[in-house]
C-alpha cells in the first residue's frame, strides 16, 4: 500500500509540516476549542496536523486505514510522552465498530481520496455531538494532475466549494467558513504546478 510504504519517510518534507502548522493555526482562531473538547482526525498519516493541536483538546483519536502510519504515529506519541491521544487502524467507512461522539472532528488532504463523500459526510454527522464541527482540509478542484503518477487512483480531482458544500449541507452541516489557506508545490511532467489548498469549516446543525 502507498502510504504504508512512505510512511517512515513521510515528515521529511518540511512543506508537509509547514502545511499542518498552517492549518492548525486556522482551525483554533475559528473554532476556538476547548481543553474540555475530544477531536478526531481523520486519514491523520503520522499525525502532523493532531501534533499541531495537542494542547487545545482534552483527547485526540487519531484514525487511518494505514497501518504504517499508525504505526509512526505511536512511536511519535511514545518519543513525546504524549498522553491525550489515541491512535485507532481503522477503515471507517467499512468498519462495523462503534466509535464514540466527539466535538470536532478534522481531515487533511484525505477526503479527495474517498469516492463517495456523501457516505463519510452521513459519518461524520454521527460521530459528532450537538453543534460539533467538521474541518476539512483538501484540494481545490484541479485537472488531474496531482495524482497523475499515482495509479489506480480513483478519488477525486480536488473539489469544487459549492458542489462540496451542498453535500455537507445535505447531511446537516451548515458551512461556516472557506478559505484558500495554502499552496502545494509539485512537479509534474517536469513542470513546477501550484495546487491550492483550502479549509472549510462546517457547524452540525441537525
Amino acid at each position: 500500500m502507498y502510504f504504508d510504504n512512505e510512511a517512515e519517510d513521510w515528515d521529511k518534507d518540511p512543506k508537509r509540516i509547514e502545511r499542518a502548522e498552517i492549518v492548525a493555526k486556522e482551525i483554533i482562531d475559528f473554532v476556538k476549542p476547548k481543553q474540555t473538547l475530544d477531536a478526531f482526525e481523520f486519514g491523520c498519516g503520522t499525525g502532523l496536523l493532531s501534533f499541531q493541536l495537542k494542547d487545545n483538546f482534552k483527547t485526540i483519536t487519531l484514525a487511518d486505514n494505514s497501518l504504517g502510519m499508525i504505526k509512526v504515529v505511536q512511536e511519535k506519541i511514545v518519543i513525546a510522552g504524549i498522553e491525550n491521544f489515541n491512535p485507532l487502524h481503522i477503515d471507517l467507512l467499512d468498519s462495523d465498530i462503534k466509535l464514540n461522539t466527539y466535538d470536532v472532528i478534522y481531515t487533511i488532504m484525505t477526503l479527495h481520496h474517498i469516492s463517495d463523500v456523501n457516505h463519510i459526510a452521513q459519518i461524520f454527522h454521527n460521530m459528532l455531538n450537538s453543534a460539533g464541527y467538521l474541518c476539512i482540509a483538501d484540494l481545490v478542484q484541479e485537472d488531474g494532475s496531482f495524482h497523475v503518477h499515482h495509479d489506480n487512483f480513483d478519488g477525486h480531482k480536488g473539489f469544487d466549494r459549492a458542489e462540496l458544500a451542498a453535500i455537507l449541507t445535505a447531511n446537516g452541516f451548515d458551512v461556516e467558513y472557506y478559505k484558500i489557506c495554502f499552496e502545494i508545490e509539485k512537479k509534474v511532467e517536469d513542470v513546477d504546478r501550484i495546487y491550492p489548498l483550502f479549509l472549510m469549516i462546517c457547524k452540525k446543525n441537525t
